[in-house]
């Protein structure tokens, strides 16, 4: 059973802002580890640590370097960024400067990046250097030259090159300018957007923006319906660049006052490293790699894991998972419905993932003064709709329809229309989701439009054809045909498609053909 004082806790979230948490962590327990990086090769150092004091001085030195450029409140800050560190203290920063952060997947290269900083007309740009083979450099600067808006990028790393706004003196600085002064007595900070997430719909791309309550409102599904301990240590693989991965990850995290390890380019033997080294009773993994380490002895003798967060980006792949059985380690389903909502459920003792609520979504489920998170319901179409304290109430930008962009539509009973298929078991009060928006393909955690897919490729290469083909663990993947795959490359890397793209048409062995 969740104690009352967590419940009440929550309830109370919706009423402060995400720099507040840190704030109040920050004041309370000043010296407990706060921040826990990988080992960092370039400052071939050990992995970076930082108590909630320094977290919260780094993040009002980012906010006062933003604020000392001339940004102005409510700007939008483009962040790509690793899932480390600086991710979260820029992400924090932004926030604290009264600004709007939009993290972008880490895969995204200078098409995806420039179309989306240009619909939410973002002013800069924060990335760092080369990462996973990807020179983000660059694609920051090649996506700023595209974007009249975009007038400064800053970057985390060494050998910032000229145009860049170097940001990692502030690990290190002892002064810095103030940050900008609070808003109004007068307003509901809470209230304010405070990030924007992508999602992609049959008609293309679509900017969605939550305020600070919205996004507690999510990480509190999290929190208590996984019944995590206080003050826990989380060890989070997914990037914070989605709903699913700001809320299993970076929420929970500021919630509850505990330690986030953060963890990228997964690899086994440095994951078993850091949940043994840093003490992690719950760590967060992709639900098709959990599913996929489910009955193996994936964490070494003397863990403390207790709690597993696993996050489906695609809803209809958590059908027919197999059953969870680790006899110490509780497994808690993260579903999201694109970027709308995020459903938590806590496996029961059989093992299997639980069917989402018909009606009001409750945290903790069965719990006495259980918290109402969402609303879900099913459409005359036969889709899944979503509402209630977590889902966005309007759309972003405000003139998004005048200027024939497509963006989250609100029906007037406040509901999303998710595009999910879903099926309604009314004895039981429940919905199962039957299978993928229509119009997208889902590999591992990115959604493509399928018919914006087939343009860009032919655009690119006119003899050029590209399937996406049913795949357990991926949800599809992209096999592409071409009479020069070399060339096909070379034109999709020059127009700076998604690497996922791109790899679809390597050069094949006999063994890849289907």
């Amino acid at each position: 059973m969740i104690p009352g004082d967590a419940i009440s806790d929550a309830r109370s979230a919706n009423r402060v802002t995400l720099d507040e948490m840190l704030r109040r962590a920050a004041q309370e327990h000043p010296d407990a580890a706060a921040l826990v990086d990988l080992p960092d090769p370039a400052r071939d150092a050990a992995p970076r640590r930082l108590s909630f004091a320094q977290a919260d001085r780094i993040v009002s030195a980012i906010a006062a370097r933003l604020h000392r450029l001339g940004l102005s409140t409510d700007a939008v800050i483009g962040l790509q960024l690793p899932n480390t560190i600086d991710h979260v203290l820029a992400f924090l920063g932004t926030l604290r400067a009264g600004m709007i952060a939009a993290p972008l997947p880490l895969l995204w290269r200078r098409a995806d990046c420039v179309a989306a900083l240009s619909l939410a007309g973002a002013r800069a740009l924060i990335t760092r250097g080369a990462h996973g083979g990807a020179e983000h450099f660059r694609i920051a600067m090649q996506t700023a030259a595209e974007i009249f808006s975009i007038r400064h990028v800053c970057g985390f790393g060494p050998q910032v090159p000229d145009g860049i706004i170097p940001l990692d003196d502030l690990y290190e600085g002892v002064s810095f300018d103030p940050p900008p002064p609070a808003r109004a007595h007068d307003e509901v900070p809470a209230a304010h957007v405070a990030a924007i997430t992508w999602d992609v719909t049959a008609d293309g791309l679509i900017a969605v923006a939550r305020s600070h309550r919205e996004l507690a409102a999510a990480g509190t599904a999290v929190l208590l319906e996984s019944r995590l301990p206080p003050h826990p240590a989380i060890l989070s693989t997914v990037e914070p660049s989605s709903l699913a991965g700001l809320s299993a990850g970076l929420l929970p995290w500021l919630l509850s006052g505990g330690t986030l390890v953060l963890h990228h380019a997964f690899s086994l033997d440095i994951f078993a490293a850091q949940v043994v080294g840093h003490g992690c009773d719950t760590v967060v993994l992709p639900g098709p790699l959990a599913a996929h380490l489910a009955g193996t002895d994936f964490l070494p003798p003397g863990h403390r894991v207790t709690n597993l967060l696993a996050v489906w980006r695609a809803a209809e792949r958590l059908i027919g998972t197999a059953g969870w059985r680790h006899p110490a380690i509780a497994m808690t389903d993260i579903v999201a419905l694109g970027e709308t909502a995020v459903v938590a459920g806590r496996r029961e003792e059989d093992g299997r993932p639980l069917p989402l609520p018909f009606g009001p979504v409750m945290v903790p489920r069965g719990e006495p003064g259980a918290i109402r998170v969402a609303d879900l319901a099913r459409t005359s179409a036969g889709t899944l709709a979503a509402g209630g304290p977590m889902v966005p109430r309007y759309p972003f930008p405000p003139d998004a329809e005048r200027r024939g962009r497509a963006f989250l539509r609100v029906a007037a009973d406040g509901m999303v229309n998710t595009g999910y298929p879903c099926r309604a078991i009314r004895e039981t009060g429940s919905l199962i989701v039957t299978g993928p928006p229509s119009g997208l393909v889902s590999v591992g955690g990115y959604r493509f439009a399928w018919r914006e897919l087939q343009d860009l490729v032919a655009g690119a290469d006119s003899g050029a054809t590209i399937a996406a083909l049913p795949d357990r663990t991926m949800g599809h993947r992209l096999a592409g045909h071409s009479p020069d795959r070399a060339a096909t490359r070379d034109a999709l890397e020059a127009i700076g498609a998604n690497p996922l793209i791109v790899r679809a048409f390597r050069e094949r062995m006999r063994r890849d053909l289907p």
